[in-house]
């Protein structure tokens, strides 16, 4: 899937926002690229919007440190 260069931008945005809220002992080898795939599964299911971009990601930060722990 291609994405225009102002989502990749965006989703790049989120990426940063959604890791910066992520508590230091969360910070598990391979959560950046878990969160980074989340997002782009939401952009591919048409989420291009910023705020619902991170809240996608955020809402499912426990679940990826769970799985990566």
């Amino acid at each position: 899937m291609q994405y225009s260069s102002e989502l990749i931008h965006t989703m790049r945005q989120a990426l940063e926002t959604v890791m910066a809220s992520v508590p230091a002992h969360q910070s598990v080898f391979g959560l950046k690229a878990a969160v980074a795939e989340c997002i782009l599964n939401a952009a591919a299911h048409g989420q291009t919007s910023y705020d619902g971009l991170v809240t996608t990601a955020s809402d499912q930060i426990q679940a990826i440190v769970a799985m990566l722990t």
